[in-house]
């Protein structure tokens, strides 16, 4: 039997925790369950403590962000595959069933996430994930289920299992042979699309990443930062130069994130004319920031065979804003 190590990875959250730590517990059978904690200043660790001596405290000596807190935590836990589960995920009944038997069938399958759904619109896919993600020739990413802020309603038109380009942090599944093999996220990143350049790695490794759309959770979002937060416009933008860089052939890299730099400039006076202009400075800061460090970057590079095909579509940024393709599965494929 597949031994799943459920890692809840927690920074102020007792309130999360209050609310969504009992759903992980009732319907997780089976399953090991630990609290990453980040070095919380809240009570979160004593609350942990009186309530649930059943779940296992890790407690890391500083706040890493998303990458780090991981990183440090799974160096401490003995398990087949890591379920890094975001503390304001709300689990369904045997949600983790689909899972391990899809692990257990497919021995080339490293690295898996079940449906998310919002728990605010239960009916509709979430942001984060949706229903797996993709993303276009210019290494903007997005999902089945949701383009840019656009999100379709669960009428079952992703109820299947389907190979994806790059599973959401939210609710990750990972071999912990694969995850360790990688050398864990880029902690470089800090938070948001470091599971992306994850995933992104593992393939140019020879690793496949899947969607089980036989089951699925409810996130909240936005407990950390918002869609809308400008530090997240930052920490996406940089992070999405950060990947192409790393995971690209030399040439296509180069005249990508070329291309990248007057595609997100159109971003950045969009905010302006939205009125949005901290966001528009995120994206200066988040190109400077790349530049800065893009030597320290580009050694990073895998020594593994780059991927030929990496991407679904030529343009999702065209196909949204000029064509306004606003579901999956009428996206014109490359």
């Amino acid at each position: 039997m597949t031994k799943i190590a459920i890692v809840i990875l927690n920074w102020n959250g007792e309130s999360l925790l209050k609310a969504y730590l009992p759903f992980v517990l009732e319907f997780s059978e089976g399953s090991t369950i630990y609290v990453a904690d980040n070095a919380s200043s809240d009570n979160s660790v004593a609350f942990l403590e009186a309530n649930y001596p059943q779940v296992i405290i890790i407690k890391n000596k500083e706040n890493g962000g998303f990458a780090k807190g991981y990183n440090d935590a799974l160096k401490h836990i003995d398990a087949d595959v890591f379920c890094l589960l975001n503390s304001d995920i709300e689990v369904t009944p045997n949600w983790l069933v689909p899972i391990k038997k899809a692990f257990e069938d497919n021995p080339d399958m490293a690295i898996a996430q079940p449906k998310i759904l919002d728990l605010k619109q239960r009916t509709y896919f979430e942001y984060a994930g949706a229903a797996g993600g993709f993303i276009d020739k210019l290494g903007y990413p997005f999902c089945r289920g949701r383009i840019f802020q656009a999100l379709e309603e669960d009428k079952g038109q992703y109820n299947d299992m389907h190979e994806i380009f790059w599973a959401t942090g939210a609710c990750l599944f990972v071999r912990s042979t694969i995850f360790r093999g990688l050398g864990g996220f880029d902690e470089d990143y800090f938070a948001h699309q470091e599971e992306v350049d994850f995933c992104w790695r593992a393939q140019n490794n020879g690793h496949k990443v899947y969607y089980i759309g036989a089951s699925h959770v409810f996130h909240l979002g936005g407990s950390t930062l918002s869609n809308m937060n400008p530090k997240k416009t930052y920490l996406n933008f940089r992070n999405s130069l950060y990947s192409i860089t790393k995971n690209l052939p030399r040439r296509k890299a180069f005249s990508i994130i070329l291309f990248r730099l007057v595609l997100d400039a159109v971003a950045g006076i969009r905010f302006i004319m939205q009125l949005k202009f901290k966001h528009c400075f995120a994206i200066i800061r988040a190109h400077f920031s790349f530049y800065r460090n893009f030597r320290r970057m580009f050694k990073k590079r895998e020594k593994a065979n780059f991927l030929l095909k990496y991407y679904t579509t030529k343009s999702i940024v065209w196909s949204h804003f000029v064509h306004q393709v606003k579901k999956f599965n009428i996206l014109v494929k490359d």
